[in-house]
């Protein structure tokens, strides 16, 4: 059995390879991207935004080989804005792909992506302040604790780094004051 971390990167790459291909527009998100841009840790899932049409979807889709790749229908994902899976069979690695939310703040955390590497895999990546307005999103419905350490976690890596202005302004627009205060222990 394969090195579960060689496993995820290999998987990532296969889905990047394909998206690229397709020019369908993308950017890793989630845990993966908060742990590039703060505190590491361990996940069993990848979440990528997407932004594509029926055709390319369809594409990507019907690209994986049904024997070792399961995937759910991206169509019916995309008249929903909602996600579609892929599951590796052989390894139990998921990736969720998120069809990109139709609003403002969506459009502008796609085109503000940006390129890096995990691994040796290059790919588009959420930028830390959209990781850290996605992160208090998720913080809000679900009050989870592993947000906040997320978001702490890239905080502490970027803080003089990152554009305050930008996230202050996005908090407000997305109702996230207090849970962007909760992070920066002003509350």
């Amino acid at each position: 059995m394969e090195n579960p971390l060689a496993e995820q990167r290999q998987l990532l790459r296969l889905v990047v390879d394909k998206l690229t291909a397709l020019e369908i527009v993308y950017m890793v998100s989630g845990s993966l991207a908060s742990s590039l841009h703060g505190e590491p840790r361990m996940t069993r899932d990848i979440d990528i935004v997407v932004d594509g049409s029926a055709d390319q979807l369809r594409s990507f889709a019907g690209s994986f080989d049904p024997a070792t790749h399961y995937v759910t229908d991206p169509i019916v994902a995309l008249s929903h804005r909602s996600m579609f899976t892929i599951v590796e069979i052989p390894t139990g690695w998921k990736v969720d792909l998120m069809i990109r939310k139709d609003r403002v703040f969506s459009r502008t955390e796609l085109e503000r992506r940006m390129w890096a590497t995990i691994g040796d895999v290059e790919l588009m990546v959420v930028s830390p302040e959209d990781s850290i307005l996605s992160k208090l999103e998720w913080m809000k419905l679900s009050e989870s604790d592993r947000q906040l350490a997320d978001v702490s976690g890239i905080i502490a890596a970027y803080h003089d780094n990152l554009d305050w202005d930008y996230i202050q302004r996005w908090a407000a627009e997305l109702g996230l004051e207090d849970e962007l205060a909760r992070t920066r222990g002003d509350r």
